[in-house]
Parts: C-alpha cells; sequence; structure tokens
C-alpha cells in the first residue's frame, strides 16, 4: 500500500492541500489539533489569484457566495474623510476571477466539509497534533499526540508542515529561528451588523498608518434591513521596545477596549465606535509575523502557509498564499512525483519571492501609501495630487501586487497550475 502524504495542520492551507492531492491522485491524511472543527475567526480576504485555485478545485462563486461577497472596490481614506487611493477590485478591475471578502470560519468550514465528502470521513482526523518527525529510509515517520494522551508514530511519503505560525514541525527544521516578531501594532477584531458603506463591497483603510481601522462586508444585505455583516479591524501603535508582554497572542476583550481609542471618528458616512460598540466582542491581538528562513524544506518535509510565511495582514493574502502554496505544491508533484524532487521544486520556486512579501507586509504592505501622506503632509491634505500624484500611487500599489503574485495581466494570462485532469507523476524521487 502507498504510504500517503501526512499534512500536519487542518486550517485553511492544510485542507486545500489535501484537496489538491485528492485532485492529483495523492493519498493523504490530515491531522489536526482541535477535537471539533467549528466556524471560528472572523473576516478574511480571498484574492483573485487565490480564488482561480478555488475554482480550479470545484469550489467556484456558487459555493464562495454562501461563505462571503466579491469585492467591488480597495480604497484608503485620510483622517479628513477624504480619499487618498481607490481602485476596483476583482473582475471589476479586469480579472478573470473574483476576490471575495469572506468569514474565515465558513471558508474553513466549506473546505472541512469538501475534504471529507471528496476524501472520506477519516481523511481529517481531529485531536491529532503532528509534534515532530524523523526521517526514514523510504519517507518520514510522523510523531502524532492525541487529545486522550497518547501517541503514536505514523509512516508517510512526505510530511507537509501546516500546523501555523506556531508550528512544530517549523521549529524543528529551524532550531534556532528568531522568536515571533511584534512590531508593536495592536489590533481588535470585530463583526458588526451595518450597511456596507461606498460601494456596498468596499474595503476601506481608514486613518494613518499609526492608528487605522479596516472595514469591510463579508455577507450581502439582508434584503429587508440592508444590513450586512461587516468586519472590522482596530489598529494602533505602541511603543514595542520591551516586547509582548501579555502572556498569550489572541483574547476576548469588550468592544470598549478597541472603541475608546476611535471616540471622534465620526463622519457623514461612518461612525466609527456607533460601528465598533455594534459588535457583540472583540477580539484583541498584537499584529505578528516571523522572520524569513532561508528554506522551506527538510528532505522529505516541507511547509506551507503560516508555518512558512506568517505575515502582517496588512497585504491581505496570508490566506491566499496559503491556497496558492498548496496548488503549487501539487503542480510540482505533477510534474516530479509525490517525493522529494517536487518538494525542493516547490521551495525553489515559492521560498524566496514569498519571503520578500513577508518583508514588504512588514513595512506596511499597500497600507505603506499612509506613511507616505503621513511622512509628507502629517496626514492633513486638501487634495491628495498635491501630496502623492497619482502616478506615483498607481506604481506603488502595482508594485505591491506584482510581488503578491495578483498583477492583472500576468494573473489572466497565466497558464492553469495544475492541469484539467492532471495526476502526479510516477517518475522516482531523484
Amino acid at each position: 500500500m502507498t504510504k500517503p502524504v501526512i499534512i500536519a495542520g487542518g486550517g485553511i492551507g492544510g485542507l486545500a492541500t489535501a484537496l489538491t492531492l485528492r485532485q492529483i491522485g495523492v493519498p493523504c491524511v490530515v491531522f489536526e489539533a482541535v477535537r471539533e472543527m467549528r466556524p471560528l475567526g472572523v473576516g478574511i480576504n480571498l484574492q483573485p489569484n487565490a480564488v482561480r485555485e478555488l475554482c480550479d478545485l470545484g469550489l467556484g462563486e456558487a459555493e464562495l457566495d454562501r461563505v462571503g461577497v466579491p469585492a467591488r472596490e480597495w480604497a484608503l481614506v485620510g483622517l479628513n474623510g477624504a480619499d487618498i487611493y481607490s481602485e476596483p477590485r476583482g473582475l471589476l478591475a479586469g480579472y478573470k476571477w473574483p476576490q471575495y471578502a469572506v468569514h474565515r470560519g465558513q471558508l474553513h468550514m466549506l473546505l472541512y466539509d469538501t475534504a471529507v465528502a471528496r476524501i472520506g470521513g477519516d481523511a481529517v482526523r481531529l485531536g491529532a497534533r503532528v509534534t515532530g518527525y524523523r526521517k526514514s529510509a523510504d519517507g518520514v515517520v510522523a510523531s502524532v499526540e492525541y487529545a486522550d494522551g497518547s501517541t503514536s508514530q505514523v509512516e508517510g511519503a512526505l510530511l507537509i508542515g501546516a500546523d501555523g505560525i506556531h508550528s512544530a514541525i517549523r521549529a524543528q527544521m529551524h532550531p534556532d529561528q528568531p522568536p515571533i516578531h511584534w512590531g508593536g501594532a495592536l489590533m481588535w477584531r470585530g463583526v458588526t451588523r451595518a450597511k456596507p458603506i461606498r460601494t456596498g463591497s468596499s474595503f476601506v483603510g481608514l486613518g494613518t498608518h499609526r492608528h487605522r481601522m479596516v472595514i469591510y462586508p463579508i455577507s450581502q444585505p439582508d434584503p429587508e434591513t440592508g444590513l450586512a455583516l461587516v468586519n472590522w479591524i482596530a489598529e494602533i501603535t505602541l511603543d514595542n521596545s520591551e516586547g509582548w508582554k501579555q502572556t498569550g497572542w489572541f483574547r476576548q476583550v469588550g468592544v470598549e477596549e478597541a472603541a475608546r481609542h476611535f471616540e471622534d471618528w465620526k463622519y457623514d458616512w461612518i461612525d466609527v465606535p456607533a460601528l465598533i460598540r455594534g459588535a457583540d466582542v472583540a477580539y484583541e491581538n498584537p499584529m505578528i509575523d516571523r522572520d524569513p528562513v532561508s528554506t522551506w524544506r527538510d528532505g522529505p518535509v516541507a511547509l506551507l502557509g503560516d508555518a512558512a510565511h506568517a505575515m502582517y495582514p496588512t497585504g491581505s493574502n496570508g490566506a491566499s498564499q496559503a491556497i496558492v502554496d498548496a496548488r503549487m505544491l501539487g503542480a510540482c508533484m505533477v510534474e516530479h512525483g509525490a517525493n522529494e524532487a517536487a518538494l525542493a521544486a516547490y521551495d525553489a520556486r515559492l521560498c524566496g519571492p514569498i519571503s520578500q512579501v513577508i518583508l514588504r507586509n512588514r513595512g506596511a504592505g499597500p497600507f505603506g501609501l499612509l506613511n507616505m501622506v503621513d511622512d509628507r503632509c502629517g496626514g492633513v491634505f486638501e487634495s491628495i495630487d498635491d501630496v502623492i500624484p497619482a502616478q506615483e500611487r498607481a506604481d506603488f500599489m502595482a508594485g505591491y501586487k506584482a510581488a503578491a503574485g495578483f498583477a492583472i495581466e500576468a494573473l489572466n494570462k497565466a497558464p492553469r497550475t495544475i492541469a484539467e485532469g492532471a495526476k502526479a507523476s510516477t517518475r522516482e524521487s531523484v
């Protein structure tokens, strides 16, 4: 019997990997630490490059419409309420695929339910955490710890570490890696039933690079009330010279923790403190990432998703990149087989370029325009063209899209990552 590919972690990246391996005929098993899958989290964005890959997996607009809403606009707005930059997104921008703003938990459940339906009920083993690995003569052996305290050694052809920013696989692969990096930004996230602003499906960054709101809907408006689920992120920058002092990285708090920092942010088109106070709860966490590493591979083991490239959410492409990772890994297996050669090709194609995206996002990503406005005029302006000419703004955004892999022309012209009907090569590892 062929040994399966072991996937450590059943998050968005891990499940996208499982579905991809199923599509190309590679047996796999996912070990996920939680005992029960639940739709946790708030809003995230799926860029057109990731939506394209989901469509190629058979999860198209009909499925995505159930968990989110197509984005129409991306905009940055100054503290005076005036536009700094805006552009259409998704189909309106000329992409062949839409961009989606989705509820992370509902997207996760869509991937989970699809994986179980396509691969089988034993495909995702809950209450099971991969804690480490050792290489074997013909693959890898994963150490698995179960919720009941028992352990086992599971043999696999390969091991894919999709176990998040606190990855045990990455920690073993890179034992001397620096600790999690916090740049000083503190975020509160929440979801409020409210009327969508601007186009009705706009992603809006409001404020400055040190004090801002991000606002976008993640559902269609209710036909009777006109209210949609509106995702918001409230962010301030603190002195991080002494590092993160709290015991955990994530906690649930009352909405006043966030609202008090935005009390005066009231405009004729949005009342920010009212939006925050309309949520039932807020989730507080520092904006964190990890320094890039030189490789995502150790023989028959490879990293994927946040385990490989945890990055600041300023580019709205963390989950998107995890999906793209999964598809690129599958494409390499189509070319080389489910073997170490495929992992080497995957690492060569993605590790270097995506490491640069980590650093770009650390420099504020596309929100870097807010830094430029702040530097040049303190955030107060009458005409943005007098502060940053239109062409300079457009060039800045084009550079980010190219680095993150969703430049319009390049994406539209690119062939499918995995050709329709393609299966993993049977050639031996070299």
